[in-house]
């Protein structure tokens, strides 16, 4: 037992092996331990940190809020020194299985087509990809990496810049012909736009009206939850849309979607990151093999509109 008394992984350890297993005779009986030498520990360890990690019933154990997310944090900890020992023994090759969350739009265009290649190239990791557009907590999803697209929030979260992309207003050839095009933002206010389910830090459209940014917000016909499901009502003649030029590039230079108001566009940008819990030491060989992976393979410029001879708008730069 002094081992454990004096050896803080080895605490977390124990307190992981409780409530995976659910109690204090299970988790003794893995360590080859008496229950109560392990109640003891636990109390001890609560002792040190200030606070209740568990709280004891008849039945079963219950964690409280901080043991929750100490449990958590232990589950990273451990995982981190399980994988750098690996490392050490294996000549620091990236292994291990990987846990990567994305934006859907970005995610679809981006990253999904480059992970056949990844695992080729690293066939000791495995991957887990779930592509939503809500936020979420690293530490509770226990993602490694997420892929987000417009500003972060301030956090202890590590980000590595991708790319970015400007934005645009734009509707199908379909809807123009029935609506028309708006000459100003203000004639946005006849037409229909596509919103958001969820709540956008900018309510509005933003356009530039001399030294002024000023923004319209069409009344929406439709509200969608990802960026994806905003650009296939768009493609529908469902109404007008705001989004970045990574996602309907190609769309615009297929004819798919029209450009509008370019004269009144602002040039904002909306940047992409990749984030990730930062550590006092390296982090995981197969957290750093993949973000590196990324920075190389996304080619990402930031592409900008242009009018043709033609009159129509063409797509200038990577996206």
């Amino acid at each position: 037992m002094s081992r454990l008394d004096t050896n803080r992984s080895a605490e977390m350890e124990v307190f992981v092996r409780v409530v995976d297993l659910g109690g204090f005779t299970a988790a003794a009986k893995s360590f080859r331990l008496t229950p109560s030498g392990v109640s003891k520990l636990l109390s001890r360890l609560e002792a040190r940190l200030g606070t209740r990690l568990v709280n004891r019933t008849t039945r079963k154990l219950q964690l409280t809020e901080e043991g929750q997310a100490f449990y958590q944090r232990s589950l990273r900890i451990l995982g981190e020194i399980e994988e750098a020992e690996r490392e050490a023994g294996s000549g620091a090759a990236p292994r291990g299985h990987l846990m990567v969350n994305s934006n859907i739009p970005f995610g679809m265009r981006h990253v999904m087509p480059l992970l056949p290649r990844f695992l080729v190239e690293h066939p000791e990791i495995t991957l887990d990809v779930v592509l939503t557009d809500t936020v979420i907590d690293l530490m509770q999803e226990r993602a490694d990496v997420a892929i987000r697209v417009g500003p972060l929030g301030a956090s202890r979260l590590v980000a590595r810049k991708l790319g970015t992309s400007r934005m645009a207003v734009v509707a199908a050839p379909t809807y123009l012909a029935r609506f028309g095009e708006p000459k100003t933002p203000a004639d946005l206010a006849s037409h229909r736009g596509i919103g958001w389910t969820f709540p956008r830090s900018i309510r509005g459209w933003p356009f530039r009206r001399g030294e002024r940014i000023e923004e319209v917000l069409p009344p929406p016909s439709a509200r969608a939850s990802d960026g994806e499901a905003v650009r296939r009502l768009a493609l529908g003649g469902v109404g007008c849309a705001r989004l970045a030029l990574f996602h309907i590039g190609p769309d615009i230079e297929a004819g798919r979607l029209v450009p509008m108001l370019q004269n009144y566009n602002p040039g904002d940008r909306e940047d992409i990151h990749a984030i990730y819990v930062g550590h006092a030491g390296p982090l995981p060989a197969r957290v750093r093999t993949f973000i590196d992976f990324l920075a190389t393979h996304i080619r990402m410029g930031d592409p900008t509109l242009r009018r043709a001879a033609d009159g129509k708008w063409k797509l200038h730069g990577g996206y």
